[in-house]
């Protein structure tokens, strides 16, 4: 984690508390649930690992707030984009909602989506009630999608429900190395991006 030292001696609680939530998930979406420091996290806050405590209950009690933080932010964004009507405007006002909600914390969604979270665990099961509500709305645009082309195989659904999310991966992973774009930037870049995917190629 490369977060400095935030120093909260004389914040308030609940503005103090937000501090120690914002480093906390860059440094569980950074490293993951497995390999994420407390003493990193304490450290970068300003803070004592018995404050942490305090605050949380414990480690797992501070990954559950970094958690619902991040998946409530991004559950809601993804649900106002599906009053959107069409599949292809819904599909950009997902991506567009997405930005906003990850805007400046691209680690919101590494922490949902974070692959050493341990099975069985409350941790795991936190998440996955994160991912499922996504990717339930994920499939439902793609079947969308699928409905206007005539086409109800269940086995394309599935292909393009991975195609869909593995964009939707990739271009976030993308933004995390050039964090300079803001989110307007990157739906004009996604919009390029799929209208020159879908235009025929110029003789």
């Amino acid at each position: 984690m490369t977060a400095s030292r935030a120093g909260t001696k004389g914040v308030p609680r609940e503005q103090r508390e937000q501090q120690i939530l914002d480093i906390a998930t860059a440094e569980f979406g950074a490293r993951g649930y497995t390999h994420a420091s407390l003493a990193e996290i304490a450290r970068a806050a300003g803070v004592s690992k018995p404050l942490i405590y305090t605050y949380f209950g414990s480690r797992d009690g501070l990954h559950a707030a970094c958690v619902r933080n991040a998946g409530e932010s991004l559950v809601e964004a993804v649900a106002r984009a599906q009053v959107v009507h069409g599949a292809q405007g819904k599909a950009l006002a997902t991506l567009t909602g997405i930005f906003h909600a990850l805007d400046g914390r691209t680690q919101n969604w590494r922490i949902i989506y974070d692959s050493t979270l341990p099975r069985p665990s409350a941790a795991h099961d936190l998440a996955r009630t994160y991912q499922d509500a996504l990717n339930t709305m994920g499939s439902e645009g793609v079947a969308e999608v699928l409905s206007g082309a005539g086409i109800a195989a269940a086995e394309d659904h599935s292909l393009l429900l991975t195609w869909w999310f593995s964009i939707v991966s990739s271009t976030i992973a993308w933004w995390t190395d050039h964090p300079d774009h803001t989110p307007a930037d990157m739906t004009e870049r996604c919009l390029r991006v799929f209208t020159a995917i879908r235009q025929p190629a110029r003789e």
